[in-house]
């Protein structure tokens, strides 16, 4: 599994972000946008004082380019090459729809930054809440153990193993339970809690999307003047939110439970029967192309495949997820251990196609 940094890192930026963050929510015939020479990208809101400007993000174009139906390559060339033409296209677009007074859009800020351009019915999970309520119940799982933990630009990731529920594949081989939480403030994905394997022989992490618990962020459309701009208050979903982390205290303990961890390594033990009998070059092209890896990728778990010497699914899958503690982006290297599940899950047609390449 790939290492993370330190829970106590994790803690002093969560806090530091908290005093950081600002939302608003703006109706679009108060915004604009601003492009520099040099391609830098801003977006302007009137209030009733003045033109707040905040410096944006990659996320943030691309999600502006998406909302307005320019197609991203297209809004990344104008930037470059004809920052006017991008500033009259965006701009045109937030002012052309008939209701456009009745249109707003919630802007999340960080570090002065805009990083999400969102709807305003777009509900807030922020990482410092739900750090709040879940690292107790974490810390109280018997034996728990923080393997990795990450905040990144867009996601935070909890991956905590228990010491006290283990099972193992073949003798010698085991793997002990565990529970992966992630979290997304700026639109890039739910709230997922799914259950983790984490193999101590060579330490790799397996995370099993089909059994995850999501919670979507979409609420009601938050109350302000088509007039003004509103910053962002929630103070009445508060009791939604504790019933809601009820459910997360529950799930985690399935997550980590005896019956799930022998069903998962139940599963695990089926693909030791898997022989990988065709051309194992070609067994990586259609994984990758299956899963979307990239050259490098490819490359990089074809070589643990043949390092490993075991040919069968079991092996392919160790191969995936012992490439990813080498992938130098973190929410890169969570997917493919999501990838190593989703293998694991396979169907017998999959694995055919797979192992008789």
């Amino acid at each position: 599994m790939k290492v993370g940094s330190t829970l106590q890192s994790l803690a002093q930026e969560l806090r530091r972000q908290l005093s950081s963050k600002r939302d608003l929510i703006v109706p679009n015939h108060l915004m604009g946008h601003e492009t520099s020479e040099q391609g830098e990208t801003r977006v302007l809101i009137e209030t009733a004082d003045e033109i707040e400007s905040y410096p944006s993000t990659e996320l943030f174009r691309r999600q502006l380019a998406e909302k307005l139906k320019i197609p991203f390559a297209y809004f990344d060339r104008m930037r470059a090459e004809q920052p006017k033409l991008l500033d009259r296209n965006v701009n045109t677009w937030l002012q052309s729809d008939p209701n456009r007074r009745a249109v707003r859009t919630l802007i999340r800020t960080l570090d002065g930054q805009a990083r999400a351009f969102l709807s305003d019915r777009y509900r807030r999970l922020d990482h410092y809440d739900l750090a709040e309520h879940v690292l107790p119940m974490l810390q109280a799982l018997p034996g728990a153990k923080f393997e990795s933990s990450q905040l990144t630009p867009t996601r935070l990731y909890l991956k905590v193993v228990t010491e006290q529920v283990e099972a193992e594949i073949v003798p010698g081989d085991v793997v002990k339970a565990g529970v992966v939480i992630s979290n997304s403030e700026v639109g890039q994905g739910s709230l997922s809690v799914q259950p983790l394997v984490y193999r101590l022989v060579c330490r790799n992490g397996l995370i099993m999307p089909d059994f995850a618990m999501r919670k979507m962020h979409i609420g009601r459309q938050q109350e302000s003047s088509w007039e003004e701009v509103a910053v962002f208050k929630d103070d009445t979903l508060q009791a939604d939110d504790m019933a809601f982390f009820l459910k997360v205290r529950d799930v985690v303990q399935t997550c980590v439970s005896e019956a799930t961890l022998q069903l998962i390594a139940a599963k695990m033990r089926n693909t030791l029967g898997i022989h990988l009998t065709g051309n194992l070059v070609k067994t990586v092209e259609v994984l990758a192309t299956r899963y979307m890896l990239n050259e490098p990728e490819r490359d990089g778990v074809l070589r643990h495949l043949i390092e490993g010497g075991d040919l069968s699914g079991y092996g392919l899958i160790n191969a995936v997820t012992g490439f990813s503690q080498e992938v130098e982006n973190y929410d890169r290297a969570t997917e493919l251990e999501v990838m190593g599940g989703r293998l694991v899950d396979q169907t017998q047609a999959q694995w055919s196609e797979l192992a008789t390449a």
